[in-house]
């Protein structure tokens, strides 16, 4: 066995030299290593079933770490002991591909798989709520506009929902969320927190005049208990959600998707949830999800490149494909193509 795994790490290094790099491959992986965000965890996972079933490769292993968390670890170098895929909740930052690029990690193919819509949803026997993102904003932000008047900001003094908005429900304002290292987390900040803060007007000119000061005031989460950090585990989420009726939660619409019997969204600047609202494009909470895949690994660890195509087969991500029965909003198919042709040709991304 001991020698097996020697002449398996020898021809990783033959294969592709970078791979050992300065310290050497000490044991080899016959499976594929996938981290990143929560929200694209569970597609992944479905993908990884389906091909260890069909395939004579291994089962992918697969750890949620959040996006940025993932990708931490990816650009963390190349070799063995460095995860071979990262999932994504949004694109990569350019800091995070310099990171990569200082590390080793010079070719990384950028993997479109779909559509998701954020959710802020309660539980099933409470009523749904009717939230804009400028309630959101007034909720959640550290610092709001002084209730008194005038272009000034106070910590932020709403207890209950009502406070916010006359219209809305006198409940206490207890949101369970994602964590800065979320891709959720920041997807949250750019869809709702911004486009909230700016319904007021010297906040949004605020955007153009002094740009820190405005990201202070609409990128800033409250940190007095309102907004409890509920890591990276969206289906504890979903659990508390449900045993707390007074209790709203921020994640991915494939976990609403999921647990239709206990939970459900709250409707977001009029629009509803629903699968078909996020692909028409009409739900103002969504974004788009990818994966990240290092091609020096896909040259060498056992069935990656199988696994990626598996992934961006019609039968996976298509629009009757599996991954859309979880909740996964398909591209349009001509943006399916150009990925799928970017996977089967290992195109790298540049920035």
């Amino acid at each position: 066995m001991i020698k097996k795994t020697v002449v398996f790490a020898t021809s990783l290094c033959i294969a592709a030299a970078v791979f050992c790099g300065a310290a050497s491959a000490q044991s080899a992986r016959d499976y594929i290593s996938i981290v990143g965000s929560s929200t694209v965890y569970p597609f992944a996972t479905v993908v990884a079933e389906q091909f260890g079933k069909s395939t004579p490769f291994k089962t992918p292993k697969i750890e949620s770490t959040g996006t940025g968390g993932g990708f931490k670890l990816f650009c963390g170098g190349v070799g063995v002991e460095n995860p071979d895929i990262t999932n994504a909740s949004r694109a990569i930052k350019k800091s995070e591909f310099d990171a990569c690029q200082s590390n080793g990690v010079k070719e990384i193919i950028e993997v479109k798989i779909g559509y998701d819509g954020i959710v802020v949803a309660n539980a099933k026997n409470t009523p749904v709520l009717n939230l804009t993102r400028k309630d959101l904003f007034l909720a959640l932000a550290k610092d709001v506009p002084d209730p008194n008047g005038g272009e000034k900001t106070v910590p932020n003094p709403y207890k209950t929902w009502k406070e916010v908005n006359p219209a809305l429900p006198n409940v206490k304002i207890e949101v369970l969320g994602p964590p800065p290292t979320s891709g959720t987390r920041d997807a949250f900040v750019e869809l709702v927190m911004e486009p909230g803060a700016e319904e007021i007007s010297w906040i949004k000119a605020l955007a153009k005049s002094d740009k820190k000061k405005y990201q202070a005031i609409s990128q800033t989460v409250r940190e007095d208990g309102a907004y409890i950090e509920a890591g990276e585990n969206d289906n504890l989420i979903v659990q508390k959600l449900a045993s707390n009726p007074n209790a709203l939660g921020i994640f991915g619409f494939s976990f609403l998707d999921q647990n239709a019997d206990k939970i459900q969204g709250s409707h977001v600047d009029g629009v509803e949830p629903t699968f078909e609202n996020i692909a028409a494009g009409t739900y103002p909470v969504s974004r788009p999800l990818f994966l990240y895949v290092k091609k020096a690994h896909a040259e060498v660890i056992p069935g990656m490149k199988e696994f990626m195509a598996e992934f961006t087969s019609e039968k996976a991500w298509g629009e009757d494909g599996y991954l859309s029965e979880k909740g996964l909003i398909p591209m349009p198919k001509a943006e399916r193509d150009t990925y799928h042709k970017a996977v089967k040709a290992m195109k790298p991304l540049s920035m």
